[in-house]
């Protein structure tokens, strides 16, 4: 076929050529930004836990006590019992109604009492990162996650 003088214009198979380099970038592409989304979620939940852990000795400087929540079931209470309300922000995040972590408090276990130290915990929430889990910090420097890379790269988790 012979295109007239004039006309200008691409085929079908040229279009097709084109549709499907731009498929294979984005099947190459997308994986890897996916990947990048969860780094920086992991780095927001990172900082929050440590912004709660100071938030944490502080309180224990005014109050003899740390603060006790499970920010899913609302449970909120001090080493005493005493039912509070959180001073804290107590999610990662800019929303409160729609946070990638929701952040926890609780008890060391073991051989520390709950005037020795709090655990903050942070949970995914919408969504799951199987290799991190979930993220602790204590407040006598411990740090762990849940996920599978908990126990063959924990740098994933605490670079």
């Amino acid at each position: 076929m012979t295109r007239a003088r004039g006309e200008r214009g691409f085929t079908l198979v040229e279009l097709m050529v084109v549709v499907a380099i731009v498929g294979i970038l984005a099947a190459i592409a997308y994986p890897s930004y996916m990947n990048s989304v969860l780094k920086g979620r992991r780095a927001e939940a990172r900082t929050a836990i440590l912004q709660l852990l100071q938030q944490q000795e502080r309180y224990m400087t005014q109050n003899n006590t740390y603060l006790f929540f499970n920010n899913a079931s609302g449970t909120i209470t001090d080493t005493s019992g005493t039912a509070t309300t959180v001073p804290f922000k107590t999610y990662s995040g800019d929303s409160d109604t729609h946070p990638w972590y929701y952040l926890s408090a609780g008890s060391c276990g073991g051989s520390f009492t709950a005037r020795d130290c709090v655990r903050i915990t942070a949970t995914p929430n919408n969504f799951t990162d199987t290799e991190a889990g979930t993220l602790s910090a204590d407040t006598n420097g411990g740090k762990t996650c849940s996920g599978t890379a908990a126990s063959s790269n924990t740098a994933l988790c605490w670079p």
